[in-house]
């Protein structure tokens, strides 16, 4: 398994950076130039990067830094290209699978689509015409340097690794935080007069994980709640919320003073200069999320020494019907499910874990005792039809453990025909109660995966 290590320089020569800065928006024109002539159509066709650098070879190009270095580059940035492709094309099957009831003409999409030579069907030339837009470039800050064009040393209790500069024969020598040498191909990375170093590794799967099966219910208040009862990562939530808001009343004022400059051109400047920059407020950004990240990878490791089977939700699709107000949805925004799945996928690989994603359609509004659509959720508390109140994360998390072995609800399944099992199965529940007045309210019932059509 490969995963990514970042070393970051210390106390760096401001005129190295400025060199390395120099470098990094030089390859960035290179890398602008690929992505504006093969970041559509026109490159579905070429297999390799190679074939480009040979055409460019032989047109006699000239680009204002080595050799090496813009090969690089140019291998960097047709890879994005092609990850993004792929990308669109995942997103198609997902259309053609819900579209083309034919399995036999479905069959021969997927196939013209693996192929790419949907370029020549006008259906699926329209599809990908609205997954697949055509890409820019945005990245004015990266040296790609090859594995055996830089070198290491060790001096003063530290790495420092040569790399290449813009003068022939001259290399920009850069000290790490770090006693450990990078491998293979590195990604320079500048950002804010500082380096980051990012290198890829292997290591070893190892079964370090527990022996139960349990459901987990992702959380805003804390990272996890499982179907034991047990919380992971508490704090979460007054985090975001805390870095939320301060972030609200910063920009407020940066937005008084913006409007400040923009009435009085003479001290404009000074205003933008003094007032409106963003080294601290960068610094605070990355100091919170990786507190946060710190938090999100401990609740995971936590999670998986308990677990060898994980059931949790599909929440890729966004949460399109729900109306929140503005400090609500502001706070929800910075809510950081990406990093919580990405930690869970990659946790879990490392230690042998297995996750399965299950259907999220209404897990949090079923009484987890009866697997029925009875009670009402409110904030952390589950009102059941019976009077009894049950924590709501946790009955969720019992939901999606259940949810895990139903044999009529599967992952992709919509949430409409979701809806119509859950109300047979409460009708069928309501039925055998021995209180025949006892109901539930089927007309107030949503899901976080409905999407608002009538809106």
């Amino acid at each position: 398994m490969k995963v990514t290590r970042i070393l970051n320089s210390k106390n760096l020569n401001q005129g190295k950076y400025r060199k390395l800065k120099e470098q990094a928006e030089r390859l960035g024109k290179i890398r602008s130039e690929v992505w504006h002539s093969f970041g559509s159509v026109k490159g579905v066709a070429i297999k390799s990067d190679r074939q480009i650098r040979d055409s460019w070879l032989q047109e006699k190009r000239q680009f204002p830094v080595s050799a090496n270095s813009w090969k690089e580059t140019l291998r960097d940035s047709f890879k994005d290209i092609k990850a993004y492709l792929e990308s669109a094309k995942e997103k198609t099957r997902k259309t053609l699978y819900r579209k083309v009831s034919d399995n036999k003409q479905r069959s021969q999409l997927y196939k013209e689509l693996k192929s790419n030579t949907w370029t020549s069907n006008n259906y699926l030339r329209r599809l990908m015409r609205k997954n697949w837009k055509h890409g820019r470039n945005h990245t004015q800050n990266q040296i790609i340097v090859r594995s055996d064009n830089y070198t290491t040393f060790q001096l003063g209790g530290r790495t420092w690794i040569k790399i290449p500069g813009l003068e022939k024969g001259k290399r920009i020598v850069i000290p790490l935080d770090s006693t450990v040498d990078p491998a293979g191909t590195l990604r320079i990375i500048l950002n804010d007069g500082q380096i980051e170093v990012h290198y890829t590794i292997d290591i070893k799967e190892t079964k370090t994980c527990g022996k139960a099966t349990i459901g987990i219910d992702k959380g805003y208040t804390e990272v996890f709640v499982d179907s034991n009862g047990e919380h992971y990562g508490h704090g979460l939530g007054e985090l975001l919320s805390q870095h939320s808001d301060n972030l609200k009343k910063k920009y407020q004022a940066r937005n008084k003073l913006r409007a400040i400059a923009e009435s009085k051109p003479d001290k404009k400047k000074k205003i933008i200069k003094n007032n409106l920059n963003r080294k601290k407020l960068n610094r605070l950004n990355r100091k919170v999320k990786a507190q946060i990240r710190d938090k999100i990878y401990q609740a995971t490791h936590k999670l998986i020494d308990q677990a060898e089977v994980i059931a949790t939700e599909d929440l890729t699709s966004p949460i399109a019907s729900k109306k929140f107000g503005k400090n609500v949805t502001r706070r929800l925004s910075a809510w950081t499910k990406g990093v919580i799945a990405n930690a869970i996928e990659t946790i879990s690989r490392r230690r042998g874990s297995s996750v399965i994603l299950v259907n999220s359609a209404y897990c949090s509004q079923m009484d987890s005792r009866h697997g029925a659509l009875l009670g009402k959720r409110s904030g952390d508390a589950f009102y059941c039809f019976d009077g009894v109140v049950l924590q709501a994360d946790e009955n969720a998390a019992r939901n999606v453990l259940a949810r895990l072995c139903d044999q009529e609800i599967d992952r992709w399944m919509p949430f409409q025909k979701v809806k119509s099992i859950l109300l047979e199965r409460t009708e069928r529940l309501r039925l055998g109660l021995l209180n025949q007045d006892s109901s539930c309210n089927l007309s107030k019932l949503s899901t976080e995966s409905e999407l608002s059509k009538n809106v």
